[in-house]
């Protein structure tokens, strides 16, 4: 396939093609469904409310989950008021009225938060390195009568009141993604996997974000990494994945796919399926859980997944969705209809969460959550230990924390849907099964990973917060000179560890 600098490709440049998603011209029955696909995924429309799973039901604890009732949410903040339903929907009003600085979040929710609410969240902001921006989907659905506590908030909006001093260990790009950059914005670091990072913009700005070093705008403590959705750019990760034929699978991240032209879409999505060895491609967004309305009126860039989708499926290729739900309040009659109309497309959604102290760190948030989104046809897929990442210490949990929240969702639900709950390991190491350690010492808050498929003569390291560990732990951090000592404590234990393993292996193979 031709690739042309003006972002269309030459499958892009057949009408036909695109409109038919066909190889051949269509027969009669071929052309029958595809006008009832036209009607039913291509036309802008406030969606249907009909559906049953929209009606008010009497919550339990065991039908929560299932519950979205129908309600016009936003209209509790002054600036929403007199929004209607069809406007609200609309994913360029949403846009158009993100809150992008404390000026704007005073202008929008008013009177409902105090003068030194509003001046927390100001200093708060000078001092992390992701600037702020949340549409009003997201600023509907916290509780701004105790903002301090609810878990959306907690996501997107520090406080400096609640800021907590980074980890000593703690460093920008944690996971060290542009030491394993093989073009701007390709990391490749498992043997048969690289991450492609198509743009570095979103419509939210996490607080937590692994990629602050490059996604949102530079704030007064970073200067963030360009990666702007340029082709040029693009075509030198094209060419680097064309020449390695062990890469098999890409995620196409950023920043946020979502953000994406249409066509755009479409020329990445064409050009990897054009690739060979390509099989398997996920797109990566937060669309489903914060602006879910884009996926229901916003039909071009729907109708460009949804064509790449099945231009991979008639070649035996996967493409899927990688989402981002944090909290059961994240998802709407709203979500539900977008990933109902993903569904009937045939679109795959799997979830990503990140464990977060406060949002969903207790085993009943966490249950509700993934019995929402498999009720929803999400597929829970991996819980993360939260990064290593500035100015959110706030938010991160100790790996014994996640360890005994991972034993408690065991048996909660199907096993299909019941998450691997992993650690991404610092500098490199990828992922690993959270409780996989060589050694981990709950006082200091050290583990130690190993990663055979990446690096099979290193250990990696991981570090709980600090003022989650003991009294004990606590002082020793306190004093500098403890810090390396600590590291090779944990170090030394985890080889010793793994020399008696191997004795205990090569014993069983005598035995054998």
């Amino acid at each position: 396939m031709k690739i042309v600098p003006n972002g269309e490709s030459a499958v892009a440049a057949s009408p036909e093609r695109n409109a038919e998603d066909s190889e051949e011209p269509p027969g009669p029955a071929t052309r029958t469904k595809l006008a009832r696909r036209t009607v039913s995924q291509t036309r802008n429309r406030v969606p249907d409310l009909s559906s049953p799973a929209l009606s008010a039901e009497t919550e339990t604890d065991s039908s929560r989950h299932r519950n979205f009732p129908v309600e016009e949410f936003w209209r509790r903040i002054p600036a929403y008021r007199d929004v209607d339903r069809a406007t609200f929907l609309d994913h360029n009003w949403q846009n158009r009225n993100a809150v992008i600085n404390p000026a704007r979040l005073r202008a929008t929710v008013g009177d409902l938060l105090s003068d030194g609410f509003y001046a927390d969240v100001e200093r708060g902001l000078e001092r992390v390195p992701m600037s702020v921006r949340i549409p009003p989907y997201i600023i509907a659905q916290i509780d701004w009568n105790d903002p301090e506590h609810d878990p959306l908030r907690r996501q997107y909006l520090p406080l400096d009141s609640a800021l907590i001093p980074d980890h000593p260990r703690l460093t920008l790009d944690s996971l060290g993604e542009q030491n394993d950059a093989k073009a701007p914005g390709l990391t490749h670091r498992y043997n048969d996997k690289a991450l492609f990072l198509a743009l570095k913009t979103c419509p939210l700005y996490c607080r937590f974000c692994t990629r602050s070093y490059a996604v949102g705008l530079d704030t007064d403590r970073v200067k963030k990494v360009q990666l702007s959705a340029e082709f040029s750019r693009w075509q030198q990760a094209f060419d680097y994945i064309r020449a390695t034929p062990q890469i098999e699978d890409i995620v196409i991240s950023g920043g946020d796919t979502l953000m994406l032209k249409p066509e755009q879409i479409r020329l990445i999505g064409e050009t990897l399926l054009d690739i060979p060895h390509v099989r398997r491609m996920r797109f990566a967004t937060r669309g489903p859980a914060i602006l879910p309305m884009k996926l229901l009126t916003d039909d071009l860039w729907f109708g460009a997944l949804a064509h790449v989708v099945n231009l991979g499926r008639r070649q035996m290729k996967e493409v899927v969705v990688h989402t981002h739900f944090n909290h059961p309040n994240e998802a709407t009659w709203i979500t539900y209809l977008a990933m109902q109309r993903m569904f009937e497309a045939g679109i795959t959604v799997r979830n990503q969460s990140v464990l977060l102290r406060g949002v969903n760190d207790d085993a009943d948030t966490m249950r509700t959550l993934l019995k929402r989104l498999s009720y929803m046809n999400v597929h829970p897929y991996y819980v993360f230990q939260h990064d290593l990442v500035k100015g959110v210490e706030d938010l991160r949990t100790p790996v014994s924390r996640t360890i005994e929240l991972e034993k408690q969702m065991r048996g909660s639900t199907a096993g299909f849907n019941t998450p691997t709950f992993v650690v991404d390991l610092p500098g490199g190491g990828g992922k690993r099964d959270v409780h996989s350690y060589e050694y981990y010492d709950p006082t200091t808050g050290v583990s130690v990973y190993r990663s055979p498929n990446i690096d099979a003569h290193r250990l990696y390291l991981y570090f709980d917060p600090i003022h989650l560990l003991p009294p004990e732990g606590r002082a020793r951090w306190a004093d500098p000179a403890q810090h390396e000592t600590m590291v090779l404590e944990a170090l030394s234990a985890a080889e010793r560890n793994l020399l008696a393993d191997s004795h205990l292996l090569a014993l069983d193979a005598r035995k054998a």
